[in-house]
């Protein structure tokens, strides 16, 4: 009798690992991947440009498609690098997206919020592609922490594309964290300052 039951649970607990590891594959799949990282320094600042691909699950397009909007940051952070202590961050910031689709119009929206600004500029376009291009394509991002950078020290430059799950509808949030159509943030990516 024992043995049975043994055997049950162990096949149900197989059954879940096996469902577990789907989902996480999936979502890695369909996750936003930071494409490109480059910077230069101009005068007393550097100039950030990043590529990113921004993959829409159909349960996000249909969340939009229903007026939906969906925000994510772009998370940016400079590190200095130290052998005996945590890395020393030097910068933090992020710069929020969101995106709308609004019926009336039939037109998508982009308000892109920039950290020394509390008013966003909002751009609007005729398809999804077109909009999801402005999002994926950041230029020439100013960032002040030249004075700060030592020529002697290594910098690194730390990007995520964060979907804000919690901006969703009160609705949405409890299934946005386990559903993995949900999961639509990028990995870290790190790549070294350029001084």
């Amino acid at each position: 009798m024992h043995h049975k039951s043994y055997r049950l649970y162990l096949r149900i607990f197989k059954h879940y690992l096996v469902f577990i590891l789907l989902c996480f594959s999936t979502a890695q799949a369909l996750a936003t991947e930071i494409k490109q990282v480059s910077t230069k320094h101009q005068d007393q600042e550097y100039i950030l440009s990043t590529e990113i691909d921004y993959h829409l699950t159909d349960k996000a397009k249909e969340a939009l498609d229903n007026g939906v909007p969906l925000f994510w940051n772009l998370r940016i952070k400079i590190k200095q690098q130290r052998d005996l202590f945590w890395d020393k961050t030097i910068l933090n910031t992020a710069i929020n997206y969101r995106l709308q689709y609004h019926a009336l119009l039939n037109m998508y929206r982009v308000v892109i919020v920039h950290p020394d600004s509390m008013k966003g500029i909002t751009y609007n376009f005729s398809t999804l592609s077109a909009a999801l291009d402005l999002m994926a394509d950041l230029r020439n991002f100013p960032i002040q922490v030249k004075s700060t950078i030592k020529t002697e020290e290594d910098y690194y430059i730390k990007i995520k594309a964060d979907f804000d799950r919690d901006a969703l509808p009160l609705p949405l949030q409890p299934t946005s964290y386990i559903n993995p159509q949900w999961y639509l943030s990028s990995d870290w990516t790190v790549w070294p300052l350029k001084k």
